[in-house]
């Protein structure tokens, strides 16, 4: 069987996009404005320019990936929302020390978890561009789903990109010339908070530089609401 090439899929995406935003009366996209994100915002802006992109500002991202939002913010129009902890970082490391160390989770719940779902409650389907192949506890990603935020509101995940590969990605951000965050020149290939992201381990486990000897996999925010 011959594989699926760049061009069905990125059709394919288009059309669960085209779908889901005629149905939905309040649409959001998240980015961290890594390769996938930037190729979903891409590919939402054709079909709805206006689409609210929403940022994690953790207060500890590198000074390239702000420097690279703020380059695509102003090129691409965005309409962006940067979503902070109610505690600044200083706040946060003078009350509890440094969490990113100690306690990695418990700084992804206040900087990262609390304030998504807290910015996800305007909005009745959710953007992402969660891949199947980023790490196993993302294998069983269903393209649309239901997803229950902290207030218990319900609203709908859509992943656009679940079946892509990082070829893919990278096929589709060649094609339509768009550069990538130069941390990928650097050897990273999965780029979050700068204390908590290293180079791969594992080269054939994109996310094995994220959160190194803390046996943890994710942040929390695509983990579902109980």
């Amino acid at each position: 069987m011959s594989a699926i090439t760049i061009d069905a899929k990125t059709e394919q995406a288009q059309e669960l996009i085209s779908k889901i935003l005629k149905d939905a009366a309040a649409p959001c996209v998240t980015s961290s404005f890594q390769s996938e994100c930037v190729v979903l915002v891409h590919m939402l802006l054709a079909q709805k320019p206006r689409i609210p992109v929403l940022f994690l500002e953790t207060g500890y991202h590198f000074p390239e990936t702000i420097e690279y939002r703020d380059k695509l913010a102003a090129d691409w129009k965005l309409n962006l929302f940067n979503l902070e902890a109610k505690q600044s970082v200083a706040d946060q490391e003078s009350q509890f020390g440094i969490l990113n160390q100690t306690d990695p989770s418990r700084c992804c719940k206040l900087r990262k978890v609390e304030p998504l779902f807290a910015g996800l409650e305007p909005y009745d389907a959710w953007f992402t561009a969660l891949r199947r192949d980023q790490s196993p506890t993302r294998a069983n990603l269903q393209q649309v789903e239901p997803f229950k935020l902290s207030g218990g509101k319900m609203i709908q995940k859509i992943s656009p990109l679940a079946d892509w590969t990082t070829r893919d990605v990278y096929q589709y951000m060649q094609a339509h010339g768009i550069p990538e965050l130069s941390l990928y020149d650097l050897g990273y290939t999965s780029i979050g908070c700068q204390p908590c992201t290293k180079l791969p381990l594992d080269p054939n486990d994109p996310r094995s530089g994220r959160w190194q000897g803390q046996g943890k996999l994710e942040c929390g925010i695509h983990i579902q609401e109980k």
